[in-house]
């Protein structure tokens, strides 16, 4: 006898796939959709904390620039002080030089040169004078050069004038003015303990 199956098992088989195919649809959104909200919470993680470092970044940036400022007006003040000391100092080395000058000028002066006028411009000296003959000029010259306060003199112009029915010399002498190579020394001795406590 034949027997013959009369029930829809191929729609039952269909149907059976079809659930299970929902079902394994349905567990594959959920897991990809836990994995992208996983994905975004590290990523939103790593974001935040990024942000909070750059923020802390910022923060110290405005105080160091804060700093700095305050450094660059100490450093200002500290030049502006260090300015008026300098001008302090230079007028009191400054304070007797007019009266070395003269004094340096009237030693080394030989017989016979009269001076007749002394113009001093920063270090530059302009002298003006009369003298008996062209070797008393030079002498001042070599006396000049042989100074500790005078340097470089250098014999602008000279010339023959009659003064008084007699023959004299006129001459122009520009020199520098120097401090004293001993001064020079101790000062130079000074900064190098200053430098070396």
């Amino acid at each position: 006898m034949v027997r013959i199956n009369l029930l829809p098992h191929r729609q039952v088989k269909r149907a059976e796939k079809q659930r299970q195919f929902g079902l394994m649809a349905l567990a594959t959104v959920v897991m990809a959709s836990a994995l992208v909200f996983m994905g975004w919470s590290v990523i939103n993680a790593k974001k935040e904390a990024q942000e909070e470092r750059n923020r802390r970044l910022d923060e110290a940036i405005v105080k160091l620039d804060s700093e700095i400022k305050d450094i660059k007006e100490l450093k200002d003040q500290i030049n502006s002080v260090l300015e008026r000391k300098q001008i302090v100092e230079n007028l009191q080395t400054n304070r007797s030089q007019a009266v070395v000058v003269l004094d340096e000028i009237a030693r080394q002066l030989p017989e016979g040169v009269f001076i007749k006028s002394i113009k001093q411009q920063g270090t530059a000296i302009e002298i003006q004078g009369v003298a008996d003959t062209n070797a008393r000029v030079a002498t001042l010259v070599r006396n000049l050069t042989a100074s500790t306060w005078m340097e470089s003199p250098n014999l602008v112009e000279i010339k023959a004038i009659t003064l008084n029915n007699l023959k004299q010399n006129e001459f122009t002498l520009n020199v520098n003015l120097k401090a004293p190579q001993v001064d020079a020394e101790k000062e130079a001795q000074a900064k190098k303990a200053g430098a070396n406590p």
